[in-house]
């Protein structure tokens, strides 16, 4: 198996891949949310350049990553079958569907926001934009750990900075509006 490791690697590298556009595209949607709120012809503009950018960044970046994972993750699985009976592998790919999950709920908002339909505020998606960070944190720490329990410790770190972070984003947004 000595083509093992490069199979790993670009798993790795289309893991990576992905996740950039799953943590890039929400911050898109963010600035076209926050477009609407701008005048004529700056709200037109900026609406049909972050049209652009969404359409590119995820039928080219974020996609094509997601199913080159895929493929490079099951290849990996064929070559080595044991993994399938850890008990953190199980977890893992709990994360992983989950992953899934959150791609798909990006997926709606991207067709929603082609249309110019938009459901969430600035603030929501910001909210929203973390639930990749969480789930990559929480594999992480399992496929280093290789521990079904062990992750937690790192999850509820990362669930302690979650909140931190949304707590410091209110905190100046209620500074900035004093302002």
């Amino acid at each position: 198996m000595e083509y093992y490791n490069y199979i790993k690697a670009l798993h790795l590298i289309f893991v990576i891949t992905w996740f950039a556009g799953l943590f890039y595209i929400p911050r898109l949607f963010i600035y076209q949310i926050e477009a609407q709120e701008k005048p004529s012809p700056e709200k037109e503009i900026l609406n049909k350049q972050f049209k652009i950018m969404t359409q590119r960044l995820w039928y080219i970046i974020t996609w094509p990553s997601a199913i080159l994972a895929t493929l490079f993750a099951v290849w990996l699985l064929v070559l080595n079958p044991a993994w399938l009976s850890q008990s953190w592998m199980h977890v893992k790919l709990g994360f992983v569907l989950l992953l899934f999950v959150y791609h798909g709920k990006c997926h709606h908002f991207f067709k929603l926001q082609q249309r110019d339909v938009f459901k969430l505020s600035s603030n929501q998606m910001r909210i929203f934009n973390e639930g990749s960070t969480l789930i990559l944190f929480a594999v992480v720490f399992l496929v280093i750990l290789k521990s079904a329990v062990n992750w937690i410790y790192g999850v509820v770190g990362i669930f302690v900075l979650a909140i931190l972070l949304m707590l410091g984003i209110k905190l100046y947004k209620r500074i900035r509006t004093k302002e």
